[in-house]
């Protein structure tokens, strides 16, 4: 019988989770990644570059947004010990907020309960704290409804990664206009 951990990861192709997933199998756990076929920007990842991205976890194939294709294909009966969810929407909009940030990770949460696990880990943002966007407002919902769900919870809110910074600059490069917030304090990272 292996007595390693089992451990469930949501987001786990994003620049955060692939991290997470190494230092996961790095520190002796046995991770299950779950993510769709074809990752990353244009969905231009496929199915083979992401098992070498996350090397170490067994990487299987699914739909978040889905309860059932999460179910069947990711927790597929089986128990995990902890689920963690890097997951965040990709452009920040409303749909893909609501569609993400909440309910992609309410299933992760439901799946979750399914499997047994007793922990959920949350990456969320700094930003969450003083609300202004729709991306803010749905990770709020969840992390409520994380704090209510009987289960030991994490919530880690870091400040702004390079990655989303670095989107900032290509995007003035190309012509379009930098995103600030009253005179910039608000948002302001090291």
């Amino acid at each position: 019988m292996d007595n390693k951990k089992q451990v469930f990861v949501v987001g786990s192709t994003g620049y955060i989770g692939k991290f997470v997933v190494r230092e996961l199998v790095a520190r002796g756990y046995h991770v299950v990644s779950f993510a769709r076929e074809r990752s990353g920007v244009g969905a231009h990842t496929t199915a083979e570059q992401l098992r070498q991205d996350l090397k170490g976890s067994e990487v299987r194939f699914g739909d978040v947004g889905n309860m059932q294709s999460l179910l069947a294909n990711g927790i597929r009966g089986e128990h995990f010990d902890v689920v963690v969810s890097c997951l965040t929407s990709r452009n920040g909009g409303i749909q893909d907020s609501w569609n993400i940030d909440y309910q992609a990770t309410r299933n992760a949460l439901d799946a979750a309960k399914a499997a047994g696990a007793t922990q959920f880990v949350l990456l969320s943002a700094i930003c969450v704290q003083k609300p202004m966007l729709e991306f803010q407002r749905a990770k709020l919902k969840f992390e409520r409804e994380l704090q209510e769900s009987g289960l030991t919870w994490s919530i880690v809110r870091p400040t702004a990664f390079f990655k989303s910074i670095a989107g900032q600059v290509e995007a003035v490069k190309n012509g379009k206009p930098f995103v600030m917030f009253g005179n910039g304090r608000l948002t302001a990272c090291k």
